[in-house]
């Protein structure tokens, strides 16, 4: 690579989609580029269940004819979606071979709106077996962290956050339904958003996850991550990240919700290292936990339960791994004893009104400690999986229960190499701007490597953009 020339890989979604709309590349050659990577790259990392190479393509051409372009907002980028959302012309297989392999006839309304802003589908990605797990390991394969290949990606949307990780893809749709996007956001080193109730189309799976699971964005830079959430959301606003308004009140909470669950002294140190930057910048910032109890625990626990069973229900369940099975069970079990109720929810979010009356923003360690090993959770009994999903990541589900909007973005690195260092920064309905101004002060005051060493340990792809 000479110095007048610049990877496209090196590029933000943000500089790609104005590389696009200004005619120094073509929608095509981007493509092609994030292709040629996937080839090189996902054998190792397993991030992709499909890669659309000629659909891809053949559509990156048609997108390069229109008159339009340069008024896309992202013209020509690439993006990986998360394979339990619907893409017209590919199976959604949630993870299993147990869901129809036949084509989904259309596209999800959030990949509609991807595609109407210029975005081109590179391919799906993996999961776990009915999006179930907090690991990306499952029938279909095991998508691995891009850091440390022995380690899980993070899940369900271990293999959108891969994809980004590794160079593979600028940006991915994922969907969190307790912490599914935060999870592997936090696990691979970028940025992942769950916004509130409401602000992004769901539809995800028979009822959203009973109504707790969204649609968001992973990116490897705060500014992509808003470009794609206005995107999603059908909001221009929310692609501008303007600093923060007012002094803020903020809340630094390095406690898990669960009694008994130990946090990795430098997962918590990041918290409180994060805080102190909002607070030289000018902010309130006090240690305060928010009012977790044991009850909420075990609502949220029953919730996921009777969620993975009510999506069991469209496959033969029978032939679901012993975890799932067992943890569908539980769910029907609690289903029909009535301690599945939407009232747990509205008690949750009342016992959380006087906090964030006294507080603007919550900020936590996204993880308790690193990831767990990346594969053989299928072969391992449901209470190891119960126990170990619940200690390694028990800081997000909390949020998706209250249905307010919350991210993940990194903070360092740990002493023993991996860019798991995350924080977790939450705030009322309607905070997602506000999240976003917080994160992106962080992110100037502490910024992060951008991608895995795996997406630079390969031979330089061809180049593209040319000064």
């Amino acid at each position: 690579m000479t110095s007048g020339d610049l990877s496209l890989s090196d590029l933000t979604a943000s500089e790609l989609a104005h590389a696009v709309r200004a005619g120094r590349v073509t929608p095509a050659a981007v493509v092609e580029h994030f292709l040629q990577r996937i080839e090189v790259i996902d054998p190792r990392v397993g991030a992709f269940e499909v890669v659309r190479r000629e659909r891809a393509l053949a559509e990156a051409e048609a997108l390069g004819t229109r008159d339009d372009l340069d008024r896309l907002p992202l013209a020509g980028v690439p993006v990986a979606i998360k394979d339990n959302t619907d893409v017209a012309g590919e199976p959604s297989r949630w993870g299993t071979p147990l869901m129809s392999a036949e084509p989904r006839p259309g596209d999800d309304e959030v990949v509609r709106r991807l595609r109407a802003a210029g975005a081109i589908v590179l391919g799906k990605t993996r999961v776990p077996e009915l999006s179930a797990w907090g690991t990306a390991d499952g029938p279909l394969g095991a998508c691995r962290n891009p850091w440390d290949l022995s380690r899980t990606a993070g899940g369900s949307s271990g293999g959108s956050a891969a994809a980004v990780a590794a160079g593979m893809a600028p940006l991915a749709l994922g969907s969190d339904g307790l912490g599914s996007i935060r999870i592997p956001a936090a696990a691979c080193g970028v940025v992942g958003v769950k916004p509130g109730t409401g602000v992004v189309p769901a539809g995800i799976g028979v009822s959203s996850w009973l109504g707790m699971a969204e649609h968001g964005p992973i990116a490897t830079t705060v500014e992509d991550a808003a470009l794609m959430l206005s995107v999603l959301a059908d909001r221009r606003n929310l692609a501008t990240v303007a600093p923060p308004d007012r002094r803020l009140r903020v809340a630094v909470s390095t406690r898990a919700p669960m009694a008994g669950v130990w946090v990795d002294r430098e997962f918590a140190a990041a918290a409180e290292e994060v805080g102190q930057i909002l607070a030289r910048a000018g902010h309130d910032v006090v240690p305060a936990d928010p009012p977790y109890t044991l009850g909420v625990v075990l609502d949220v626990s029953a919730f996921w339960c009777a969620a993975v069973s009510e999506e069991a229900e469209r496959v033969d369940a029978s032939r679901l791994s012993a975890r799932t099975r067992r943890h569908t069970a539980v769910g029907r079990l609690l289903r029909r004893l009535g301690r599945v109720r939407q009232e747990a929810r509205d008690r949750w979010r009342a016992r959380l009104a006087p906090f964030f009356q006294a507080f603007d923003l919550l900020l936590t360690p996204s993880l308790a400690r690193l990831p767990i090993a990346a594969d053989g959770w299928g072969e391992r009994s449901w209470l190891a999986n119960v126990y170990s999903n619940a200690t390694y990541a028990p800081f997000p589900a909390a949020w998706n229960f209250a249905g307010y909007p919350a991210a993940t973005i990194p903070a360092g690195l740990h002493s023993r190499a991996l860019p798991l260092l995350s924080v977790q920064l939450v705030a009322p309905p309607g905070g997602e701007a506000l999240i976003l101004s917080a994160a992106r002060l962080i992110e100037e005051a502490r910024p992060w490597p951008r991608h895995a060493p795996i997406a630079m340990t390969q031979q330089e792809l061809p180049a593209g953009l040319s000064h």
